[in-house]
Order: structure tokens, then sequence, then C-alpha cells
């Protein structure tokens, strides 16, 4: 058998939705016929992609590594069909495509694009991986991209970008039940998390990378839970896990937003564009949009805003 795009779609819908069943009404099909396709791709690639479990379908470690492949792929297919498809429509007005790492500061760079550019059609596209979307850069999919860079990992940038850096070392921090014993503390030592169970999606470019050097650093060896950042939030809540967290993080009833001792474990912002720039807009100008937007991100949110107070930087004031 060999796979093709519609299989590796067929793999990020299960991994997606958390089971066969909700893949299966997602993509049109009836769930024994999805059953079957999955039977016949572990076949292919010789190993059990997923955990089947009551709750669903979770991945296994070889279901993880096909997915970090997986996903860039059916990004840039369903990237291809967007094009073609406004290409067909012979759109007469300018357009305006941006991409991202998730970020709580993407609605407002989107909001303030709208509001500098009213006639333009400006779309975004989201993804879990800082490769793929600086590739799309490359490949004229998109005209900019905010991502950020895990230390110690470096992203691979395509020859021809151009980086605009946001911020040069911004600490991330980890998300814990407020029941925690260590919630109660301003700062948290990665030490103190050794007995507890991490939540990791090794999907995200250079994050299990960084948090298997943080471990090591700090001489613990935690136990660790695959699965997705966006569906964490119950879990944490319940006390089952301890996550990693962006520091403009919005905090959720029940969840502690704490700062690690030490800013072990930091990230590189930026935002890359192609040398001749954009149609649309010039790179000073939505360098200057993110800008703001991530400022006022980062100052709404308690935790760090108070980090920010205490080490003076890295951003400037922007309450």
């Amino acid at each position: 058998m060999e796979l093709e795009v519609r299989h590796l779609r067929a793999l990020c819908a299960i991994a997606d939705s958390g089971s066969v069943r909700k893949a299966a009404r997602q993509l049109g099909m009836t769930q024994p016929s999805l059953t079957t396709q999955l039977h016949r791709i572990e076949k292919a690639l010789g190993g059990q992609l997923f955990f089947r479990e009551p709750t669903g379908s979770r991945p296994t470690p070889l279901g993880h590594a096909v997915l970090c492949r997986a996903r860039p792929i059916v990004a840039e297919m369903r990237a291809l069909i967007d094009e073609v498809s406004s290409a067909s429509h012979h759109d007469q007005g300018t357009r305006l495509h941006i991409g991202s790492t998730n970020s709580p500061a993407v609605a407002g760079w989107l909001r303030r694009l709208r509001v500098r550019l009213p006639d333009t059609d400006t779309t975004i596209r989201t993804d879990v991986s800082a490769n793929a979307l600086l590739h799309m850069v490359a490949t004229g999919q998109l005209d900019a991209a905010f991502v950020h860079e895990v230390e110690g990992a470096p992203l691979r940038v395509p020859d021809g970008l151009v980086e605009h850096e946001l911020i040069a070392r911004e600490p991330q921090f980890i998300a814990v039940g407020d029941a925690h014993p260590a919630a109660g503390r301003t700062v948290i030592r990665v030490s103190d998390l050794a007995d507890d169970q991490w939540m990791v999606d090794p999907t995200v470019d250079g994050e299990w990378a960084g948090l298997r050097r943080i471990w090591a650093a700090a001489g613990i060896n935690p136990r660790v839970v695959h699965g997705d950042y966006l569906t964490t939030v119950d879990l944490v809540t319940a006390g089952e896990v301890v996550t990693p967290c962006q520091p403009t993080a919005r905090s959720r009833h029940g969840m502690a937003i704490r700062p690690l001792y030490g800013d072990p474990l930091a990230v590189r912002l930026f935002m890359a564009c192609r040398q001749e720039g954009t149609p649309a807009a010039s790179a000073d100008d939505l360098f200057a949009d993110l800008t703001a937007s991530y400022m006022e991100t980062a100052w709404a949110s308690e935790a760090y805003r108070t980090w920010l107070v205490q080490h003076n930087g890295p951003l400037p004031v922007g309450r």
C-alpha cells in the first residue's frame, strides 16, 4: 500500500478529534471504513499508530513521529488547494496571508491589520510547526509568519527570509492546578515537579528537546503524557498533569500559571517574511502591528506582567 495525502489527513483527524468515530464524521466516512483504512496504514508503516482506549484514541510514540511529518504535508496541500481556488475566482483585491504558531496575540494582530488595510483580504493560518510555517513563507504560500524558536533547538529558516525579532529570549512558564502544593509559590522550581506527570506536545518544534534539557539540568526524570496543549486545561485543573505554557497564556479557573525558577526554558519570538516584502503592506507595518498586539497581550497577563516588572523587560511598558 502506498500512502497518500488522504491517509495522512485521516491520521491527523483521528489525533485532533481524539476518536475514530469523531474523525469519521468529520471526513464524511463511516466508522468501519475509517477503522479499516487505519489498519491498512498501520500495516504499511509497520506499527500501531494509536492506543485504543475506552475514552478514545491516543497516538503511540510511532504515531506522534508520523504525525510530526504528516501535519506539514497536510497543511501544504490545504494551502495549495486554497491558492488554486482563490486564483480560479479571479480575485481583484489585494490579499495578505499571515501565519502563526499558537499565541494569544494573534487575534489582536489580525484585528490591527484589518484596520490598517481595510481593502485587503487578510487571512491567517495557524500551525503547531514553526518550521512548516517558515517553509510556507519561503514558497509564497504565506506573506509573513510569527513563530517561536525554543532555546537550544534552532529552527530551519529557509534562505531568502528576513527575520524581525520581537523578543530575543522570553521565559516559558508552567501551568499547575490551583490545588497543587507549588501553586502557592510565586516561582516554581523544576525539581518541585519531579513527581508530577508532565503533558508535552511533541509536534511543537523544539519543545521536546527543550524540556528534556531542563529535566536533565534539574536531575529529574518525570512521567510524560503526550497531548495537545489546546486540550490540556481540564487535566491541569483536575491536578492530573502540569504543562509548560507561554507567559501570555490566559489563566483559567482552577489553574495557576507561574514562572520557573531561573527561567530555564525560553524561546525567541520573531516574524519572518521574504526579502522582497509583501504586496499588501510593508514588513515594518506588519511587525509594528504584531509588536503592539503582543505588548497588549503580555501586559494583560497578570503572571507575565509581574515577571516583566521584576525583571525590567524584555518588553517596554505597554499598559
